[in-house]
């Protein structure tokens, strides 16, 4: 639970850090057709008639009932619309409030869930407290986990502390994972003994890594690097503007010559891990050096969807983003077409290497001095 707690912290911290720096700027908003996409620091959604809600900001509010489905990521989120589908949430304080009709996929430091969940809850906190009738199965991991609603289907739980209400009942099987089976007490108005198991806390791993693969979190996996890369770009914009803007004008004037200075970048880091194993003495580098070139293709990509999505948003008559939260949103958008395109055999991933080829090339053109790449920076 203690690497639940600081992978929250750091998805929390990039969230707020990227959000907070735009607290002078408007909050960036986009719609096609019913769905509705904002970044910010403060995001509100309160207007109703939403299909689908793509939210990111500090403090994130939705209000509006979506009919659709909702895709959240913020520092400190209030959820108390009704959703008509799926939930996807992160957050460092989330407090779901509003009805979910279909399935709730929950991840934060803080949770707190007071409304119905129609389908099935899968929630992962340090804190977290139950007190919503859940129609489904519901999946709980936690330090400290307070119950005090009704389940109807199965309940599988991992917990440093658990607490059962007054109001506790599990109408499937109750799946304990204890560090010590049996140490725990289970009241029989929460669920008779012969509708309890207790395995082994080690075992939580192998026995929820394979159900949870259904294309509900094959979606839900996908959207979150949508929102990692938009706050991967966000932070990037935070730290260099100029840069983020020159190497976008790069690509989006020169891709062809982006595009193989990008090759050579990524020859050149790749090439040098199997030069260095050579040696004999080197080849303890060559994990380094292979590191270092994953990492320059995610920032290529990364770069290379922030011009993609520059030139959908451009074409579609916005202007240029200026501040933090365009650069999250165009980040976003183009990741979101690169990830769609992605999944057309052969051209989707010929694309995809000419997006992080591309970006990575920018990144070369920007980073090394012009008489070494042939090219002036922008």
């Amino acid at each position: 639970m203690g690497l639940v707690r600081g992978v929250m912290a750091a998805l929390c911290a990039m969230v707020g850090l990227t959000a907070a720096a735009a607290a002078e700027q408007e909050v960036s908003s986009f719609a096609i057709a019913q769905d509705v996409f904002r970044a910010g620091q403060t995001v509100t959604l309160d207007e109703a008639g939403r299909a689908d809600a793509f939210l990111a900001g500090e403090r994130v509010t939705l209000d509006a009932d979506v009919t659709g489905t909702a895709h959240v990521a913020g520092r400190w989120a209030v959820l108390s619309g009704a959703i008509g589908q799926n939930l996807y949430a992160l957050g460092q304080r989330l407090t779901l409030s509003g009805p979910v009709a279909g399935n709730a996929t929950l991840l934060g430091q803080e949770l707190r869930i007071t409304a119905p969940v129609g389908g099935n809850l899968r929630a992962t906190a340090s804190d977290l407290r139950l007190t919503g009738d859940v129609t489904g199965y519901a999946m709980l991991a936690g330090e400290r986990v307070e119950i005090d609603s009704a389940i109807a289907g199965d309940l599988a739980l991992t917990a440093r502390e658990v607490d059962f209400g007054t109001g506790a009942r599990v109408e499937g099987t109750l799946i304990l994972y204890e560090n010590q089976p049996g140490s725990l007490t289970i009241p029989a108005t929460v669920a008779p003994s012969d509708r309890v198991e207790r395995r082994p806390a080690d075992a939580w791993g192998d026995d929820h890594r394979r159900p949870m693969m259904s294309w509900r979190g094959v979606l839900s996996g996908f959207l979150a690097g949508v929102l990692l890369i938009a706050a991967i770009a966000a932070g990037i914009a935070l730290l260099a503007p100029e840069a983020l803007a020159a190497m976008r004008r790069r690509i989006l004037d020169r891709p062809g010559r982006s595009l193989g200075l990008g090759f050579v970048a990524l020859s050149a880091l790749a090439g040098a891990g199997l030069v260095v194993a050579l040696t004999g003495i080197g080849i303890l580098l060559t994990p380094a050096f292979f590191l270092l070139a994953a990492l320059a293709g995610l920032f290529g990509y990364v770069i290379g969807a922030y011009a993609l999505g520059v030139a959908l948003l451009g074409a579609a008559g916005r202007p240029l983003p200026q501040g933090i939260g365009d650069r999250a949103l165009a980040a976003g958008v183009g990741a979101l077409v690169a990830g769609l395109v992605a999944l057309i055999p052969f051209f989707g991933w010929l694309f995809v290497l000419a997006l992080v080829l591309v970006g990575l090339g920018a990144l070369t053109i920007r980073l090394l001095p012009e008489h070494m790449t042939g090219v002036p920076r922008y």
